[in-house]
């Protein structure tokens, strides 16, 4: 390998897919690559780490807050792709996202990109982010009432659960429909979910795609 190639550190909880990263990576020759698994030294060197998403959002906020660069940059590679997700990744330093099915050209390109400094966001994602910066965030009681509403709570209910007035429930309801642009509060509760502001079903797995995407790469 090349002294001039930039260090990459893989450190993705899931064996499978750092075996797919460090196969993806390795065959482009440009990166001098180290894993968690066999070289955890290399993590103090790398330019770039790229990670799941809680080790990324982790590390990021370990950080110290680099403005001339010496500090690795964080590429997280993850399947979640809701709004408040991405967010809590952004908003903890992490420089770039990417979700699973992604291609192998658009790995390189991040880890690419996030050597030179630069941020890098899957297309899907950046729609995301740039959706909720448009929209009025939830407030933290408005939140509270939400988490309730899912769990199908009356007013009283949640007036009794959160030590506050009915009426007072029902301000947080009106607030919260209005900012998720509900027309009730099933509907809240469906558009809040899709959002990834509350909890919701488990995503089927991702299909297999014809490219040869990361996972795939780490079961040749």
């Amino acid at each position: 390998m090349q002294a001039h190639q930039p260090p990459v550190h893989i450190m993705h909880s899931d064996a499978v897919m750092a075996a797919g990263l460090h196969a993806l990576l390795a065959e482009r020759g440009e990166f001098t690559l180290t894993t968690q698994q066999r070289q955890p030294q290399g993590q103090a060197l790398a330019r770039v780490i790229v990670a799941d998403y809680e080790s990324g959002i982790a590390l990021s906020r370990q950080m110290p807050q680099d403005r001339f660069g010496h500090a690795p940059r964080v590429l997280i590679v993850t399947q979640l792709d809701k709004e408040w997700q991405v967010r809590t990744a952004m908003d903890s330093g992490v420089h770039g996202y990417l979700l699973q099915g992604c291609s192998a050209e658009e790995l390189v390109r991040a880890v690419q990109q996030l050597c030179q400094g630069m941020r890098y966001l899957t297309e899907s994602v950046t729609r995301c982010v740039a959706d909720s910066l448009s929209r009025e965030s939830l407030t933290g009681r408005e939140t509270d009432v939400l988490q309730l509403l899912a769990k199908g709570c009356c007013n009283k209910s949640i007036a009794r659960e959160l030590g506050i007035g009915v009426g007072t429930v029902k301000t947080h309801v009106k607030g919260l429909m209005s900012k998720l642009e509900a027309t009730a509060r099933t509907h809240a509760v469906v558009v809040a979910a899709q959002r990834g502001l509350i909890g919701a079903p488990a995503r089927p797995p991702l299909p297999v795609r014809q490219h040869k995407g990361v996972a795939a790469a780490a079961l040749q």
